[in-house]
C-alpha cells in the first residue's frame, strides 16, 4: 500500500490512539468515582452503570490494541514511536483493570446492601484511600496527555499515602472485627473493596511509569524509588 502523505498520516494514527486512550482513562475516573459514591448508599441503578462501562471498556481495549498491531504492521515505526505504540497497549490494560476492580467494589457494595447494609465497620480510611487513588488515576492520565516525566514521577512517590490508608483501615478493621463479630462477613467484603482500591492506585502508578518510558526509553517499572530522579533527569 502506498501512502501519499505518510508522516503525517502516521501522526494523526498515534494522536487518535492516544485520544482513546484518556477516552478509556476518562470512563474509568467515572467508574471508579461512582463505586465510591456509593460507600454512602448503594444505587441500583449506578451499579448497572458501572456494569455497562466495564463492558464498553473490554470492547474499547480490543480496539485499541488492534489499531496498534495495525499501525505497527504498516509504518515499522521506530524509537519513541515504537515505544508509544508498545505503552499505549499496556496502558490501556491497565485501565482495563483499574475498571475491572472499580466493578469489584460496585458488586461488594451491592452485597452488603443486600444483606441488610452497613454495620459497625467504620470506613473512614477506606474513602481516604479511593479519593487518593482517584486523585492518582486522574494525575497519570494528565501526565500521559503531557508527557510529563516530571509528574508521573511524583505520582510513583505519592502513591505511597494509598499504601499507609490501607494499612490503617486493615488495622482499624481488624479491631472493628474483634469486637463485633457478627460484622465479620461485612468486614471482609470492605477488606476485597480496599485491595481493589489499592491497586486502582498501583494502575494508575504503571500508567506513570510508562510515561516516562515513552519519553526517557527508561523502564523503571522495578527500580527503586531513589533512583527516580536520575532517570527523570535523563534526556
Amino acid at each position: 500500500m502506498s501512502d501519499r502523505h505518510p508522516s503525517s498520516q502516521f501522526d494523526a494514527a498515534l494522536n487518535l490512539l492516544s485520544s482513546k486512550l484518556l477516552e478509556m482513562g476518562g470512563l474509568v475516573e467515572s467508574q471508579v468515582a461512582a463505586s465510591l459514591d456509593m460507600l454512602d448508599a448503594f444505587d441500583e441503578t449506578v451499579f448497572l452503570h458501572i456494569r455497562e462501562a466495564e463492558q464498553r471498556l473490554n470492547r474499547m481495549e480490543i480496539e485499541v490494541d488492534d489499531e496498534i498491531n495495525t499501525v505497527i504492521a504498516r509504518r515499522q515505526p521506530a524509537a519513541r514511536d515504537l515505544r508509544l505504540l508498545m505503552a499505549t497497549s499496556k496502558c490501556v490494560t491497565n485501565l482495563e483493570r483499574a475498571g475491572d476492580e472499580a466493578r469489584k467494589i460496585a458488586r461488594r457494595l451491592k452485597r452488603i446492601d443486600q444483606d441488610g447494609g452497613a454495620s459497625a465497620i467504620q470506613i473512614v480510611e477506606l474513602k481516604n484511600a479511593g479519593e487518593m487513588a482517584l486523585q492518582i488515576l486522574h494525575r497519570a492520565l494528565d501526565a500521559f496527555a503531557r508527557m510529563d516525566v516530571a509528574a508521573a514521577a511524583q505520582i510513583m512517590k505519592d502513591d505511597k499515602a494509598i499504601d499507609e490508608e490501607f494499612g490503617a483501615f486493615v488495622r482499624r478493621l481488624i479491631a472493628d472485627m474483634s469486637t463485633a463479630p457478627w460484622s465479620i462477613s461485612t468486614g471482609l467484603d470492605y477488606l476485597f473493596m480496599a485491595k481493589a482500591i489499592e491497586r486502582i492506585g498501583d494502575h494508575a502508578v504503571n500508567v506513570a511509569e510508562f510515561v516516562i518510558y515513552i519519553v526517557n526509553g527508561s523502564d523503571i517499572r522495578h527500580l527503586p524509588r531513589e533512583r527516580l530522579k536520575e532517570k527523570v533527569l535523563r534526556t
